[in-house]
This record gives C-alpha cells, structure tokens and sequence, in this order.
C-alpha cells in the first residue's frame, strides 16, 4: 500500500475511532435492512429481495469482524486474520447470489410489486456509498487493508441494491423479471476478484472500489 505521509499517533487514535463508528454504523444500518428485505420479499415472494436481504447479514458479519479488529489494542496484529474473514464474506456473496440468480432465471416465479421492497433497496443505494467512501478515506490514510477490504464489500452491496432495485422496478413497469439476475451475476464477477484481493492481503490495490476515490486526503481531525 502506498501512502503519502505515516500519521501522527494521534491522528492514527483519531482514524482507528472513526472506522469504528463507521462500522458500527454501518453493521447498525444492515440488521434493519435485512429485516425488511427479507420480510418484504418474503410477502412478494421475490427471490431478489429475500438475497438482498442475506447479503445485508454477510455485509454485517464483514463490518463485525472490523469492528472487533479495532477493538484490540493493536488491530495491525489482527489484519490478516480478518481479512481472510472479509474474504470468505465476498466468496459467500458469490455463492448466493449466483444461486438466486440462476434459480430466478430457471424458475421464473411470478414476483408481485413490492413498495417496501423498493424503498429499502432505494434508500441503500444513498447511504451505502457515503459509508463506504468514509470507511475507504479513513482506511487508506491509517493504512489498514481491512479497513479497506470491507468499504469495498459495502460498496459491491450498493452495486446489488441497485440491480434489485432495477429489477424490482422493470418488474413492475414492464414485467422484465429476469434483469436483476442478469445484474446479480456481473456482481458474482466482482465479488470474486475482491474476495481474492482480499484474501491476497491486497485491498489497496486499484479496484472496483476507487471509482468513488478523490484524489488527496485530509488531516484534519
């Protein structure tokens, strides 16, 4: 990982606490978006929003394994372990959403219009890139791969939220059921070659995720 300047020990203090309260916030926001993801597409019988709603539990247990790294007095001790953990929470996107995708495709079930579904999936599709973007910021500045790894796993579940929110929304115009699976299968390409980067320790490379990056940081507290 390159980086411009090493931060001061407080400045390091100041970035370990601001991941944290990102992913807190972050693990907050998921729980209740799978709540009502899944219980939405439970009543819509939509296999789309039921996985968007699983995706949010892997997106929590990726923010939770964060989180817990900058609770030990020295997190850079933890970040290989826990990036194997952000690893195998891609590799378990890919899996389920290949499975829904290719299910949905196979099966064709009747989904019904679902206003909460779209709602929920609208209403990730604003917040999740601001996390992410903040988790990503703070991450490179402090160095932390980790750090790094998750805001791109959040950022891979914006890119889902607005493939089900499409579909869900062809769905109901126009009954062109089968798009958010074509999507949820692009989204298995990038999750794959996350999961490896992470895996390999190389979340700082160039990637899916810097198309929300800005040149410059900022040092101020």
């Amino acid at each position: 990982m390159s980086a411009t300047h090493t931060p001061t020990e407080r400045r390091r203090h100041v970035l370990q606490r601001r991941i944290g309260w990102i992913v807190f916030a972050t693990i907050g926001y998921n729980v209740v978006e799978a709540v009502v993801a899944i219980t939405a597409g439970t009543i819509a019988s939509s296999a789309a929003l039921v996985g968007f709603g699983l995706d949010s539990t892997i997106e929590v247990l990726s923010a939770a394994a964060v989180a817990w790294q900058f609770t030990r007095r020295d997190p850079e001790r933890w970040e290989k372990g826990t990036l194997r953990v952000i690893a195998f929470a891609f590799f378990a996107l890919a899996v389920y959403v290949t499975a829904s995708s290719l299910l949905a495709l196979i099966t064709r079930v009747e989904v019904e219009h679902s206003p909460v579904g779209i709602a929920i999936t609208a209403l990730s599709v604003v917040v999740m890139p601001f996390l992410s973007l903040a988790e990503r910021r703070a991450g490179r500045e402090l160095g932390s791969a980790t750090a790094v790894a998750d805001s791109k796993q959040t950022l891979i579940c914006t890119y889902l939220s607005a493939a089900v929110l499409i579909g869900l929304l062809l769905n109901s115009l126009i009954g062109w059921w089968w798009v958010d699976a074509i999507a949820g299968l692009v989204i298995v390409a990038l999750a794959i070659r996350e999961g490896l980067e992470a895996w390999r320790g190389d979340a700082c490379a160039t990637s899916v995720g810097t198309i929300l990056e800005e040149p410059g940081t900022h040092n101020d507290d």
